[in-house]
């Protein structure tokens, strides 16, 4: 960073840039690959937590006994670091109780009886035209269309598109590496709508005033590179980059490393280096909202494993039950042994079939007995492999030590905010020592102390 707040002088690699470090494991994407996009017919019921993204809940604005239609709201955004929650299809809400969330916990949801004979046709909106709006109002435009990112951390985009104003944001990068196992949606999003990307990505550069943009895609996606190519606007400065073959290639640092060659700073944001980074769902959803209006009321979700019946790459509304997702799919086979929402690396398992389909759902992924291994965890070794594997740079072993005896703050000294959850060191690890839930429940054990202090 100059001194006077700009951004950093990028430079992009072009000889299959990487990051150091990572894992490479099995990569299972050729289930779902090939398959086309398909839509999911409209379930019985839907369930809408108020909770799906990074910051405050939406607020409830709907009462028992309402009618919805199709995009309307459910819930409120609750101030800046929030979106709103619309209703996914025409129904009847029915109840608003506390529901099963994929990330284990309950959490407050409307559920909807579905219109069984209802068009599902949404309600005639304005649709904006960004090219007469101010970034402030494409930011706000973003914001009631309950855009949030789709790679899984569903962190809301207007904010990824509000900077703070002594940075200058030179470049945006399209996360397209989708690097979990499993997970095709971003892949077959870029094969089949890569015009919608682009013109997601012109809204973005719009918004905020970057003069270029980077798409990083691994080389396992030869299909998608060649459909974005082959379709970048003769205006804009947009390159199509291959990356290597790596996990995890799609983290934002890594991406940023291995796109640029510039490493974010440890604690702090992308925005350090000019740089946004945007996941190639998301993109596509800011120009579902510019184009027709509707806000995010559906996502395209990978549904794989070798537990699953019938693979697919659907569209599915938001709020349908994984119960549903799996019956339209054929149902699990007899040697199912595990539901991941998300990819199997970073994904959480399921206990519950009621948990329903988020805007950060990424995929589903059903694994069988045998993509299991068993759950007895041995002392470590001290072997070494999981300092390999970390791509922060950190040491799982010794948190891993702390974190069983409470050790808190020498976890925060040794950089513990660093660790991104990438599951690599626990993937890596021969004695099974389940590094990665360690680390997650160490930094809630940290959150709570600061905000309710001792």
């Amino acid at each position: 960073m100059d001194e006077a707040g700009g951004a950093v002088q990028l430079t992009f690699l072009g000889l299959g840039p990487a990051f150091r470090h990572g894992v490479h494991p099995p990569e299972e994407k050729e289930l779902t690959r090939e398959l086309p996009i398909r839509r999911m017919p409209y379930p019985d019921e839907l369930v809408l937590p108020l909770r799906q993204h990074a910051g405050k809940p939406a607020t409830l604005c709907v009462a028992v006994g309402d009618h919805v239609e199709r995009g309307d709201k459910v819930g409120e955004a609750d101030g800046f670091m929030s979106v709103p929650i619309h209703a996914s299809a025409a129904g009847t809400v029915t109840a608003v109780a506390w529901w099963p969330h994929p990330d284990g916990s309950m959490a407050q949801a409307v559920r909807i009886k579905v219109d069984r004979f209802a068009p599902q046709v949404a309600r005639e909106r304005m649709v904006p035209h960004w090219e007469g709006l101010t970034r402030a109002e494409v930011v706000r435009a973003v914001q009631e269309g309950g855009v949030v990112g789709l790679g899984g951390a569903a962190f809301p985009t207007h904010v990824k598109l509000s900077p703070p104003g002594d940075r200058d944001i030179a470049t945006l990068i399209i996360n397209g590496a989708e690097c979990e196992p499993y997970l095709t949606s971003d892949h077959r999003t870029m094969v089949e709508y890569p015009h919608r990307v682009h013109f997601g990505i012109r809204i973005m550069m719009h918004a905020l005033g970057a003069t270029r943009c980077v798409i990083g895609v691994e080389k396992n996606k030869p299909d998608a590179i060649e459909a974005l190519r082959n379709s970048v606007p003769g205006d804009l400065d947009v390159r199509v980059l291959p990356l290597t073959v790596k996990y995890p290639q799609g983290a934002e640092k890594m991406l940023i490393k291995a796109v640029t060659g510039v490493e974010v700073p440890s604690g702090q944001l992308p925005v350090a280096a000019g740089v946004v980074v945007q996941n190639v769902g998301s993109v596509a959803a800011i120009a579902e909202v510019f184009e027709t209006g509707l806000p995010l009321i559906e996502r395209i979700v990978t549904v794989s494993g070798h537990g699953l019946r019938r693979p697919a790459n659907l569209i599915v509304p938001v709020g349908t039950m994984l119960r549903d997702l799996f019956a339209f799919c054929g149902g699990v086979t007899p040697d199912a042994a595990e539901v991941i929402v998300g990819g199997p690396m970073m994904g959480l398992a399921q206990a519950n079939l009621d948990a329903p389909v988020t805007k950060g759902t990424t995929g589903v992924v059903v694994l069988a007995r045998t993509d299991t291994r068993p759950s007895r965890v041995y002392p470590c070794i001290h072997c070494g492999r999981c300092l390999d594997a970390c791509p922060m740079f950190l040491n799982p072993s010794l948190l891993g030590d702390f974190a069983r005896v409470g050790r808190y703050d020498e976890m925060a000294e040794l950089h513990l905010a660093d660790c991104m959850l990438c599951g690599s060191c626990a993937y890596v690890c021969p004695s099974n020592i389940p590094l990665s839930q360690l680390f997650q429940a160490s930094k809630l054990a940290l959150r709570r102390r600061v905000a309710v202090p001792a």
